[in-house]
């Protein structure tokens, strides 16, 4: 019963951070941790023992796939630069870096342990990034390249973890195989996801209850992730290509069950992202209790790894900085400014701590892993230090630094769609049968129709006008469902377009189902 307690206690917290956050402008995963945190340290506190190796399985496949769906594979042909050189190259630096300052640094730790430590702390936590960038107003073109890093980085990550683990137990080295394992792992993951995907799609069809639909979703990233680690591919791959298929080409007339599904993802991201935090602050005090070995003497390789996580990015960055001039403003990092705003959201998350406590505590000869306690150490050092500090202070520096998007932009993006859907239906009403010979009446009520459409995409509050058409009720439904019918096909094909902005489309598309649903039938 204590664990089930604490659950619900984090559920409830979670719920209170959220309000909490909103009113002080700062990201609820945070406070999430700082309190857990400090409630795990309370004399008589109940200890929730989670086996590490359940803790990726069961946080990372529904957070991963809630993310993935609000991008498109239309980002990540924009993108998929910023993905290899973020998410696989940047991670493969910061690993080595980090390897060679804890080699040096902490006696008694070989190469294959410090390989290990650096990619615990290597890749930034998309979950911690998504809900932190939300709460800044940070602009899009930034918050789309930290969404597109981090849907693929633990990946990266967790194979060389995995490598790296395996040769200490095994007293071998690191060797070239790496590559080929993360290649292997990524193709065949991406095979399993485009599979799972185009069943999932199949399945929903045959599920005609839009409540079925999303316990459909529920079920799909659990099930794909463990079907690609059984086989030895990357789960975080799988599950990433299974939410990018479901959501191409989506059926547009499935208003009903889209509104439930992101409704349901919505209350699914927000709950399993504050137990997870939750979980990962009421860890640290295992993580330090339980670990043999003189704390003080780690706090300055603590402090010099922390500020090397930062350095490397930073570098990193500046170095993307003129590539990414040559192909456009709108292609960041553009900017010493972008580049300060892009390493501050560096955060460490859940597969930091994951990979911290998944390490084993013994080699294959039976004596001690090496080196065990501080690696676990150094690793919640480097997770509350990026993901406390900057979480508190992301929101003061993107306005210090003038970055914080206005709503005014955000709302131009959004007219902007919303006239493409609206030239959309209006071209449908115009090209069927249904304006012919009808009288003048009708047709001004037909272009205030679609007037009001248009301000209530571009989300504008309105307040309906109650129409007299009583005596042409059936016609005006028909001429309704077939406008928005041709508004939601063009959003659906608009998300997918490359450079789109799926955010605003999505915004767009929402509407547009919610005032679906009110035509009657």
């Amino acid at each position: 019963m204590g664990t089930l307690a604490v659950v619900v206690g984090l559920m409830l917290a979670t719920v209170l951070m959220v309000g909490l956050g909103d009113r002080i402008r700062l990201p609820y995963p945070v406070l999430m941790i700082i309190l857990s945190a400090g409630a795990a340290f309370i004399p008589g506190f109940p200890q929730v023992k989670i086996e590490p190796e359940l803790i990726l399985p069961l946080f990372l496949p529904p957070l991963l796939f809630a993310t993935a769906l609000k991008s498109s594979w239309s980002v990540f042909r924009v993108r998929w630069r910023s993905i290899v050189l973020l998410a696989v190259a940047l991670v493969v630096v910061t690993t080595a870096t980090v390897a060679g300052a804890a080699w040096l640094l902490v006696p008694g730790i070989g190469i294959p342990a410090a390989i290990a430590l650096g990619a615990m702390v290597a890749p930034p936590d998309p979950v911690a990034v998504e809900s932190i960038a939300g709460k800044v107003r940070m602009p899009r073109r930034l918050s789309g390249v930290l969404q597109s890093e981090g849907l693929f980085n633990d990946a990266t990550a967790i194979v060389i973890f995995q490598t790296a683990v395996a040769a200490a137990v095994a007293g071998q080295d690191v060797g070239p195989g790496i590559i080929v394992s993360f290649l292997l792992g990524a193709v065949g993951a991406a095979a399993i996801g485009l599979a799972a995907g185009w069943v999932t799609k199949k399945l929903t069809d045959f599920v005609t209850n839009p409540v079925g639909h999303s316990a459909v979703t529920l079920v799909v990233p659990f099930a794909v992730y463990i079907a690609a680690d059984s086989v030895h591919a990357s789960g975080v791959v799988a599950v990433v290509v299974t939410a990018l298929e479901i959501r191409r080409g989506g059926r547009a007339n499935a208003a009903q069950e889209r509104v439930t599904v992101n409704a349901f993802w919505d209350v699914v991201e927000l709950m399993v992202t504050g137990i997870a935090f939750g979980l990962v602050g009421l860890e640290v005090r295992q993580a330090i209790e339980g670990q043999e070995t003189n704390i003080g003497a780690l706090i300055w390789p603590a402090a010099l790894i922390c500020v090397l996580c930062f350095a490397v990015r930073a570098a990193w960055l500046a170095l993307l900085v003129l590539p990414s001039r040559r192909r456009g403003a709108d292609a960041p990092p553009s900017n010493a400014k972008d580049v300060a705003a892009l390493t501050w959201c560096g955060m460490r998350g859940l597969a930091t701590l994951a990979l911290a406590l998944a390490l084993p505590s013994t080699l294959a000869d039976g004596s001690p892993f090496p080196g065990r306690a501080q690696i676990v150490l150094l690793a919640v050092a480097v997770l509350l230090s990026t993901l406390v500090l900057p979480g508190l202070t992301l929101p003061w520096l993107m306005k210090r630094l003038g970055l914080s998007e206005s709503p005014e932009t955000q709302k131009q993006m959004e007219q902007d769609l919303a006239s493409r859907a609206e030239e959309a239906a209006m071209a449908a009403v115009q090209a069927s049968d249904l304006l012919d010979g009808v009288d003048e009446k009708r047709i001004e009520w037909v272009k205030r129709q679609l007037l009001q459409l248009h301000t209530e995409l571009a989300g504008t509050p309105t307040v309906a006008v109650k129409e007299e058409r009583s005596e042409f009720r059936g016609w005006a439904i028909t001429v309704q469902s077939l406008a928005l019918d041709a508004a939601r096909q063009e959003m659906v094909t608009a998300r997918g377009e490359t450079g789109s902005d799926t955010v605003a489309a999505d915004q767009v598309l929402r509407r547009l189902d919610l005032r679906t649903m009110l035509v009657p039938d």
